[in-house]
């Protein structure tokens, strides 16, 4: 249920009619938007007595919010939501005009294959670094990262480049130190419905990148970050990164239709990964390129200047002359669509 306040409700307003939900025991949450307040509830099991709330000053309307996930539907929020990174002296904005473009290599796997890497991707307009500290692998025997010596790098990273960072936090302990060290708190595809890690990023001050699982439907995705937002979070990205499917030609299938779908139904940004979308180099820049074109607020991109020697995900990993090409090329695309990268 949606409360709207008229044009203009003092915050005094807004005020009463959130301790009047809160009297009723359920959750309001508060939503300053370009014309009017909104204010949401969550909490609810069944039907809740609207009468209580249609009298109270500088209510204009209640709405019954028809999905399951309530505040990160376009019913809660007819505005996109522009999540913002904000460093010494500079900005970054993900949902906004601009494709925002993160990339870096799968894995921290040295200080110098991190600063190479991040250097490269720099100076080919990339924003974000990407890398992980901590990966969760189908095989125990696998690279499982260097953790929180990997996000010491990471640090590092972002004081000689200037970039942003993101990477993953794959449960409740490693979280803390992910949000310590880095930019952006990354939720993998394995953990899309690990519900405690998503109520704990949702306490986060940071922004949180929420990936789709592998076999998760769109209303499951969303609902995944509903668990986020109704934390107190608000700051959520969604990432389609490939679900699985019957076909073998590829390591997962990128649903680009997620896209269109996501941003009819929902206020947050959503992003590609075409890396893992695809699990295969030469997959990566043509699929980067439909992204774009079917409205992707941005993407995310394995890049590794020796991937034949990379400790994960070689394979999918594209090389920087190839990320350059990959950059110019969303460039011309972007502006087709009225954007900019």
């Amino acid at each position: 249920m949606l409360v709207v306040m008229e044009r203009g409700a003092t915050p005094e307003q807004i005020e009463t009619v959130c301790r009047e939900i809160a009297n009723m025991g359920l959750n309001p949450h508060a939503l300053p938007g370009a014309q009017r307040t909104v204010v949401g509830i969550t909490g609810n099991l069944g039907m809740v007595n609207s009468s209580r709330l249609e009298t109270l000053p500088g209510v204009i309307e209640i709405i019954h919010v028809t999905q399951p996930f309530k505040l990160v539907s376009r019913e809660f929020k007819k505005e996109d939501t522009v999540v913002k990174i904000k460093g010494d002296g500079d900005t970054v904005e993900i949902g906004g005009p601009k494709v925002c473009v993160m990339a870096g290599p799968c894995a921290v796997e040295s200080r110098e294959q991190a600063l190479t890497i991040a250097e490269k991707v720099k100076k080919a307009g990339a924003k974000i670094f990407r890398g992980g500290a901590f990966k969760p692998r189908t095989s125990p025997y696998s690279f499982q990262g260097l953790g929180e010596e990997g996000l010491k790098i990471l640090a590092e990273v972002r004081e000689q480049t200037g970039l942003f960072i993101v990477t993953e936090a794959v449960d409740t302990e490693s979280l803390g130190l992910v949000e310590a060290y880095t930019d952006i708190i990354q939720i993998g595809a394995r953990n899309m419905q690990n519900f405690s890690l998503l109520k704990r990023a949702g306490k986060s001050q940071k922004p949180v990148l929420l990936k789709r699982g592998m076999a998760a439907t769109l209303e499951e995705f969303l609902m995944a970050a509903e668990y986020i937002v109704a934390e107190g979070n608000p700051n959520v990205i969604l990432c389609e990164r490939g679900v699985r499917t019957f076909a073998d030609h590829t390591r997962n299938t990128l649903d680009l239709s997620a896209i269109p779908y996501v941003e009819r139904t929902s206020h947050l940004p959503i992003i590609a990964d075409p890396s893992h979308g695809t699990g295969r180099r030469e997959k990566v820049l043509p699929m980067s390129r439909a992204a774009v074109a079917a409205g992707a607020d941005g993407l995310i991109i394995e890049v590794h200047h020796q991937p034949e020697a990379a400790l994960s995900d070689g394979p999918e990993s594209i090389y920087p002359e190839q990320f350059e090409v990959l950059m110019k090329e969303i460039a011309g695309i972007a502006q087709v669509i009225g954007r900019t990268a």
